[in-house]
Parts: C-alpha cells; structure tokens; sequence
C-alpha cells in the first residue's frame, strides 16, 4: 500500500474510491486493483465530473510568441480569448489555426522564453484538477497527443541555461526576500509566487526577456555576478 493512503491503479485516497468510482465491469463492486476497467472508468468520471472535461475540445496548443510579446502575460492565470492572443503575435507552433478563437486561454512558458510556449485551455486545469502538479498535468496531456499520432514538442528544453538545485532557489529566494520582492517562503521551491518575483526583480533591473525562469544566469546576477 502507499504509505500515504492512496491505492489502486490510479493512486487515489478511500474517499475517492467511494465517490468517484465506477463499476465497469459489473461484477458489483467497484475494485481499485487486479483489471484495470474500474480504474479508467473511475478517473474518466473524476475528470468529468471534478474536473469539468470538455469533450471534444483539446487541452491546448504548443505556441509561438512575438520577441517583443510581454512575458509578464505568460504566468498561466492571465486568460484571454485565442483571438485577442491572436493580435499579440500568438501564433500554433506548427503553423496551423485555431480551430476555435473564441475559446478562453491561458500562456505558460515552463522553461522561460528559450523553452516551448503554451497555450492552456480548459481540459489541462481538468487534468490538473486530477495532479495539482504543473509538470505532471503538462506530461499527461502531451502523452495524450503521442498517443493520437502526435509528435514530439516543436521547439526543445533550453540547455544553456541550468536549474537550480533545492539549496539553489533556496539562495534566490532568500536574496529576492531581502530585496523586497515577495517569494511566498524560502522552501527552496519554485512556484508561482517565486516566478512573479524573479519576474518583477528582471524588469526592475532591465534583465530581459522577463520570464520568471530560476536559472543559475538569474541567480549569477543576484549574487553580482
């Protein structure tokens, strides 16, 4: 068993077996383990029913953005309509269109501006909503396009830039703290409140692009270097 109480094929906690589970294969009970028909049907209803899934609409796009588009806006909250994205330089990293412009998104770039750019519709916070984990609902998600055909990710992770170990980000939020910016804590954890600091620290110093990215470049400079 999980030492944290989760179980089953799908690692859920007791009380989501029992409110969510599904007998599949109508045996009269709904079983977390041995065939996994119960398990799929369970979290197909999970991310349905808790996440609000919308069927047939993707989870979103990998993108382009403009040299010149504000990386402020890429924080994964900002959301806009695809068309008003559209007129920023927005643009499907394999060339193609929107299928529908009108649907609501938000841009998120994982690995800073040197990294792959996305687009994020409704379907990825369901898939969240299963992980609360951004790399993991981002990992699900581009393994679902694979197993539909699709390809690897257009533009690759940035290796000229390294990430920062645990005692790294530690470091930086401990420098940005004393600076005034606002980490949310010194865990050594990179977060949301982590990223709009070293964001609001880039433009307060002229450092662009203003990503948000913790890099050892980003951490170099704080310490003067």
């Amino acid at each position: 068993g999980s030492w944290a109480g989760a179980m089953g094929h799908t690692q859920w906690m007791p009380e989501v077996w029992l409110n969510m589970g599904v007998d599949f294969d109508g045996d009269g009970r709904v079983s977390p383990f041995g065939a996994p028909d119960d398990s799929f049907a369970g979290t197909a209803r999970y991310l349905v029913e808790r996440g609000k899934w919308r069927r047939g609409e993707a989870w979103g796009y990998e993108v382009t953005l403009d040299p010149r588009f504000d990386f402020g806006l890429a924080d994964g909250k900002t959301q806009r309509p695809i068309a008003e994205w559209l007129k920023q330089g927005v643009r499907r990293a394999n060339g193609q269109a929107f299928p529908r412009p009108t649907d609501l998104a938000r841009l998120s770039i994982p690995a800073g501006a040197k990294g792959p750019a996305f687009a994020l519709l409704p379907n990825f916070w369901a898939v969240k909503s299963y992980n609360p984990s951004y790399k993991y609902a981002l990992a699900i998600c581009h393994l679902s396009d694979k197993i539909r055909g699709g390809g690897a990710l257009l533009k690759a992770w940035p290796t000229d830039e390294r990430l920062l170990s645990l005692a790294e980000t530690q470091e930086l939020q401990e420098r940005l703290t004393a600076l005034g910016f606002d980490t949310g804590g010194t865990d050594g954890r990179f977060g949301e409140k982590t990223q709009y600091a070293i964001q609001s620290w880039q433009k307060s110093v002229g450092m662009a692009p203003a990503d948000g990215y913790p890099s050892d470049i980003v951490l170099s400079r704080l310490r003067g270097g």
